[in-house]
């Protein structure tokens, strides 16, 4: 399979876990649902599905879908000029969401990708379900993954500048 056809199933496949999901998509939004793996070369296991319906310069409001056996990689939205960086609501829509921030080294339900070890540094896990929310400080490294059936959540957040998001895994290409 083509890296374009299997980008267009991921794209297909993520639209319909957000329409299932609730989130009313129009076919344009489906369309431009973002589909990468950061450059890291296996998006199936680091990678992540990003439709985005909103960004200005004050707000962003994005369905993320994460398929089973995905991790959306360690990172943090860092201060820019004046602006402390994007301060951030991950809210569970379907599936669950395994969320980690540093802390207190708590995973048990999660898994860190085979030989990344040394660049997931946040550990301490919340488990979220449907309705479930956290929101995150700017600056605050996080790292995220669904359960079993796959997750979709909301990014609720300040300004976002995703191009200017930092990575723990210096491989990571954004």
């Amino acid at each position: 399979m083509t890296s374009e056809k299997s980008g267009q199933d991921a794209r297909t496949r993520a639209a319909a876990m957000i329409r299932l999901a609730g989130i009313g998509l129009t076919d344009d939004e489906a369309a431009r649902i973002e589909v990468t793996g950061l450059g890291l070369g296996h998006r199936e296991i680091e990678g992540i599905q990003i439709a985005t319906m909103v960004s200005t310069e004050r707000l962003a409001f994005k369905a993320i879908a994460l398929f089973a056996g995905q991790t959306m990689p360690e990172h943090r939205h860092p201060a820019v000029g004046d602006d402390p960086g994007k301060e951030e609501t991950i809210r569970v829509l379907s599936g669950e969401c395994r969320l980690y921030v540093p802390g207190e080294d708590t995973l048990s339900a999660g898994r860190i990708p085979a030989g990344k070890e040394d660049v997931y540094t946040a550990r301490d896990e919340t488990v979220m379900r449907p309705g479930e929310q956290l929101t995150l400080s700017p600056g605050t490294w996080h790292w995220f993954q669904p359960g079993d059936e796959g997750t979709v959540v909301l990014s609720i957040s300040t300004t976002a500048r995703d191009a200017l998001d930092e990575f723990t895994d210096p491989a990571v290409v954004r």
